[in-house]
């Protein structure tokens, strides 16, 4: 059995191994209202989830211009309990076209404040248990940053804070600003996107550097170890690329058929597979669910039955990668 520590328990012991991504929730991405249908759909996801452990709910404020924070606040209002079982987390930071600009980044101390009290409106909450700045902004100034989040600790309206899509030079310069520690940083990581590892592992590789993508991310993964801030996968299912019974692009395949391998020696789902890749990173990294359909996240809570032996990690690496290690 794998462990399921991760760092994050060390600020909020009910955070779970595994968190669910709520961005499917909610309806489509325009203005229309959610409807019934909706709400019904997002219990059944909420409730799978539920089933597998997961306690860590992953929200942002653009997720279906705000109908997703809107449902799951609509689940708690209907079972008030379920607030007192779930660690609600949010991001803010990304805005969209207005008259005011186009789709931009606002890490400004004033958005933040007004952009999570609308969140906690939504919800139906008086309090955010984590706060993670969505993308980092070009023009941030991170003493305004902490000022607002000082602000909003003290008002009790987020518990702990961190960033999501940062590297570890930015996450640094951040928290000199800061009078608590960031707790979280949420990366896109996964089989489907290697570039955090990759900027460990192939940083002194011709080849590897060419790809300017992947070294960008050097220092990162072994930054938020050194700090213990909880390093958070997003897209950790690769959007269905190696878990289903086909797939689109045939660079994957080989990558498709191990997981799918490797499923059926160790009994688990493909999903298992997938995050249980992630998982044995020595880092405790927590996969975010993203899909929405109850079957599937189910599945994914085969992930906390298996542990990948060194050799299958490496397999699915390089697999997953397309050629050999340098």
């Amino acid at each position: 059995m794998p462990t399921t520590s991760i760092p994050l328990q060390r600020f909020l012991p009910s955070a779970s191994p595994l968190a669910f991504g709520c961005m499917g929730l909610g309806g489509h991405w325009d203005q229309t209202p959610y409807t019934e249908a909706h709400v019904a759909h997002a219990h059944a996801a909420v409730e799978a989830a539920l089933e597998i452990g997961v306690t860590l709910f992953d929200h942002a404020d653009i997720y279906t211009f705000g109908k997703a924070e809107s449902v799951f606040g609509e689940l708690m209002r209907r079972q008030p309990s379920l607030r007192d079982r779930v660690v609600l987390q949010s991001k803010c930071g990304i805005r969209f076209a207005d008259a005011d600009g186009p789709k931009r980044f606002d890490l400004s101390g004033a958005y933040i404040v007004s952009a999570t009290e609308a969140s906690l409106k939504r919800l139906g909450t008086e309090q955010l248990d984590i706060l993670l700045l969505h993308r980092p902004d070009p023009l941030w100034e991170p003493e305004e940053i902490a000022h607002a989040f000082r602000h909003l600790r003290e008002q009790g309206k987020v518990r702990h804070f961190g960033v999501s899509n940062m590297q570890a030079s930015q996450i640094a310069w951040l928290s000199r600003s800061l009078d608590q520690p960031l707790v979280a940083n949420q990366l896109e990581i996964g089989l489907g996107h290697l570039e955090p590892i990759e900027a460990g592992t192939t940083f002194n590789d011709r080849q590897a550097a060419a790809r300017p993508g992947s070294l960008a991310w050097g220092g990162t993964l072994e930054h938020c170890q050194q700090h213990g801030i909880q390093l958070q996968a997003w897209a950790s299912l690769a959007r269905g690329r190696f878990s289903g019974e086909t797939t689109q692009d045939p660079a994957d395949e080989p990558a498709r058929q191990l997981v799918h391998e490797l499923a059926q020696r160790h009994g688990v789902s493909p999903e298992g597979v997938l995050l249980a890749w992630l998982m044995r990173h020595p880092a405790g990294i927590q996969p975010v669910i993203g899909t929405s359909q109850p079957a599937r996240i189910r599945a994914c809570g085969d992930a906390l039955k298996l542990t990948l032996s060194r050799g299958e990690w490496y397999a699915l690496y390089e697999a997953a990668r397309g050629k050999a290690l340098p």
